[in-house]
């Protein structure tokens, strides 16, 4: 069974792989490649999830999700934002109606 602390765990572990030997971990190596080629596998991650929603088992979709999520993980190391700093922003939108905070956003 996942703790709370799994995230945290996995945070860890990308922090350390990220400047490792690209030949050692899949990590380094996708950074490596640079900040596009994370954001494509994030978004190719992001595409089999819905396919998974949509077509296939729980199963199925339940291995997108964790390699949505540790690739979501992945491009926010990269760009050295922490994952304290998604979890506040969703504690600071809690109770918070999703129409009504979208309504709130600045307009680009």
């Amino acid at each position: 069974m996942s703790s709370p602390d799994t995230l945290a765990r996995l945070e860890a572990t990308i922090a350390q792989r990220l400047s490792a030997d690209p030949d050692s971990s899949y990590v380094a190596r996708l950074n490596a490649k640079g900040l596009g080629k994370i954001a494509q596998k994030l978004g190719e991650e992001a595409t089999e999830t819905v396919i998974a929603a949509l077509t296939e088992s729980r199963e199925a979709l339940v291995g997108e999700a964790a390699d949505l999520i540790f690739h979501l993980m992945v491009l926010l190391a990269a760009k050295d934002v922490p994952l304290a700093e998604v979890m506040a922003e969703l504690d600071r939108r809690e109770g918070t109606s999703g129409i009504a905070e979208k309504a709130a956003r600045p307009k680009d």
